[in-house]
């Protein structure tokens, strides 16, 4: 989630724009640094959805978890659109109030919308990767890889694959899901993907130098032409093996390091929430533009993100505890009442279709 914050700060401030300032001189120590800073978005959602599929592959989608993620992005939709409503910084529209209520309004790219319709989709997939062999799981991951990462990557002379993240995700589930299901000498080795990891990351940072020199003289924008979106090769390789990595670590248990991961998603809906917190953020409030012309620039960088995830962290920190949890405790007590009474409605409905087929 610190990469995708990272990656946020320069794609999202006026940094990237064709007449921003990363783009007057490309190939400059300043250009240089931002464009690597700012590379791993993509990466840092793949792994965050690898994360995902290793552990809820063998887990079930009960209403209360599904509930949970769904309050939490309504809640801080709400929240900040009536914040920035209210101060006046944003005028009130009809489509900003649909986008604030509705939890879904972005299928194309938005990534939040996209992961609420996939967590809906697990079930059905863990069906699906309980039913398949070893092999058949195997030709499928390399089926769709060639599909999704192959035309992904080489996107050029008309070849090409237009996808969103909710069919993105389900590659990516399975990927985590036969590193789960079937256990591998190689899967284990925890000094291999180290080395992996150290090699991959190394790569997509020259991948990234390359791409600037090459676009600087052929006046074309290539930066990030080998990680610009999820299902590029080096994107997947390098998230995989960093994953990979870390799933192997040795580490003892840590109170601290849960806690903190228990907001990470939060830390995205807060940062990213819309548009206009986009603009407030980088634009009006860290000033990212003008700051590029300073000497602080690099300090400036690091400790923006640094900043942002630890105050959207201990903001969602704050939700947790007084209000998810109070709310969680009410849904326990009461639970087995509201779910009688969903099926009680589920049944009458049922019974209503039988009788209109009949």
């Amino acid at each position: 989630m610190f990469l995708i914050v990272a990656h946020h700060y320069v794609v999202n401030s006026g940094l990237t724009l064709v007449d921003g300032p990363m783009y007057a001189n490309p190939t400059s120590w300043k250009e240089l640094f931002l464009f690597v800073f700012g590379a791993w978005g993509k990466i840092g959602i793949n792994c965050f959805v690898l994360i995902t599929g290793y552990f809820m592959c063998t887990s079930h989608i009960t209403v209360k978890k599904y509930l949970k993620l769904l309050i939490e992005i309504i809640f801080y939709k709400l929240v900040i659109y009536f914040i920035f409503l209210l101060s006046g910084y944003e005028p009130f529209s009809v489509k900003g109030f649909i986008s604030a209520v509705l939890p879904i309004t972005d299928v194309a790219q938005g990534f939040t919308s996209c992961f609420l319709l996939f967590y809906l989709c697990i079930p059905f997939l863990n069906i699906m990767i309980e039913h398949l062999n070893e092999k058949q799981h195997l030709y499928l991951l390399l089926l769709l890889s060639f599909i999704y990462i192959f035309f992904g990557t080489f996107r050029v002379m008309g070849m090409g694959v237009d996808m969103n993240y909710v069919s993105w995700f389900m590659v990516i589930y399975l990927m985590a899901a036969y590193i789960r299901k079937y256990p591998k000498e190689i899967f284990e080795k925890e000094r291999f993907w180290k080395w992996m990891m150290i090699g991959t990351v190394s790569l997509a940072v020259l991948s990234v130098v390359v791409c600037v020199w090459i676009g600087s003289h052929l006046n074309l924008r290539l930066a990030y032409f080998f990680v610009t979106d999820s299902n590029t090769f080096l994107a997947v390789v390098t998230a995989l093996s960093a994953f990979m990595y870390f799933k192997n670590l040795k580490m003892k248990n840590s109170k601290f390091i849960n806690t903190v991961a228990a907001s990470t998603f939060g830390v995205l809906l807060i940062h990213a929430n819309s548009d206009t917190m986009r603009r407030w953020l980088w634009q009006d409030v860290l000033h990212n533009v003008e700051v590029y012309d300073t000497a602080y620039l690099v300090p400036h960088a690091v400790l923006s993100v640094l900043a942002i995830y630890v105050i959207c962290t201990i903001i969602d920190y704050l939700r947790i505890r007084f209000i998810e949890k109070p709310f969680f405790v009410f849904w326990d007590k009461h639970e087995s009442v509201l779910v009688s009474k969903y099926r009680t409605i589920e049944s009458a409905i049922c019974r209503k279709l039988q009788i209109g087929e009949d």
